[in-house]
């Protein structure tokens, strides 16, 4: 292994344990020495990597997440070609991993942002701009299946904001029924859209 490689693995572990913390503990919940522990590396490091300290790794953890959600939406349209099939299985691995920890990992994302306040101004500008990828590829997938641009964005931001507040109740309530029963209403929701301008573009 060389130094550079090291060096990349050692920053990529420090920005899975704030994924990790903001899942289960949140941003205030964590602290650097859990952090450290989590990631087995030395405190001096993570300044190494993060001069900015906990704000700036928490800023990158928030991108990664955000990258992978939407790299995995874009992998499952690739595959199973269906908008419907493809959101289905998107929200339902959330569904899974929820289930999976009993209940405790939430969403990183809405975690740090519930906690965020007006003085985390570069922690919420990275929360707007995750969510505002989150969204931009909802709306592509939807696209794909035909929506028009207007309302493939309009169902994005219904489908962001209606799952997260799923995903927290069912944290609380420690039970998977209100994210299937969102998830089968986005779903109605999303076909009921696609067939509407199917219908309307004279493709039926």
């Amino acid at each position: 292994m060389t130094k550079e490689t090291a060096s990349t693995g050692t920053r990529d572990r420090l920005i899975a344990a704030m994924v990790d913390a903001l899942r289960n503990k949140g941003y205030h919940g964590v602290g650097i020495s859990d952090l450290l522990a989590s990631a087995q590396t030395p405190k001096g490091v993570l300044y190494h990597h993060f001069p900015g300290g906990k704000s700036e790794l928490a800023i990158k953890a928030i991108e990664a997440v955000a990258e992978q959600l939407g790299s995995s939406l874009e992998k499952l349209i690739q595959r199973t070609a269906d908008p419907v099939d493809a959101m289905t299985l998107w929200m339902g691995s959330a569904q899974k991993m929820l289930e999976k920890s009993n209940f405790q990992a939430g969403c990183p994302l809405a975690t740090i942002a519930l906690e965020s306040t007006g003085e985390d101004a570069e922690i919420r500008a990275a929360l707007n701009n995750a969510f505002a990828l989150l969204r931009a590829k909802i709306s592509q997938v939807l696209g794909v299946g035909g929506m028009s641009d207007p309302a493939a964005r309009a169902t994005a931001s219904l489908i962001v904001s209606a799952y997260e507040g799923a995903l927290l109740q069912s944290r609380v309530a420690e039970s998977g029924d209100i994210m299937r029963e969102t998830t089968e209403a986005l779903i109605g929701l999303i076909r009921a859209g696609l067939l509407k301008h199917a219908v309307a573009g004279g493709r039926t």
